[in-house]
């Protein structure tokens, strides 16, 4: 065998050493790390599922609060008429409450109240 013969053989040699090393470690690192990715890929499946639930509850209590705003809106606009319509059906009781306060009676209070109201109602 010449020199060149055993410096190829030995190069052969390292290579494969080499290659051999390179696999062996990466089978220690897979053993050492597959566990921790799978618990890791579990915990994302995990936080993603919870994301979406979230994001689906947020979405459904925009729309909730949406509805809500407009229900107070609608309840606003109901209740104005409402005030709107008992000042109208109130104006003619003010009017004749301000008669009756307008009206000057000499004497005893309560019996020129119970006149005035008396003569107010027609009795």
């Amino acid at each position: 065998m010449s020199s060149v013969q055993k410096l190829a053989g030995l190069l052969v040699l390292a290579g494969l050493l080499i290659a051999a090393g390179t696999g062996l470690g990466v089978w220690l690192a897979a053993g050492h790390y597959r566990p921790l990715l799978d618990v890791a890929q579990d915990d994302l499946a995990t936080t993603k599922a919870a994301r979406a639930n979230l994001e689906e509850l947020a979405g459904e209590q925009g729309r909730k609060l949406g509805d809500l705003v407009l229900a107070g809106q609608e309840r606003e606009r109901r209740a104005a008429q409402a005030q709107a319509y008992a000042r109208e059906l109130a104006r003619t009781d003010y009017a004749a409450a301000n008669r009756l306060l307008q009206e000057r009676t000499g004497g005893d209070q309560c019996t020129a109240a119970a006149a005035i109201i008396d003569q107010e109602l027609g009795l």
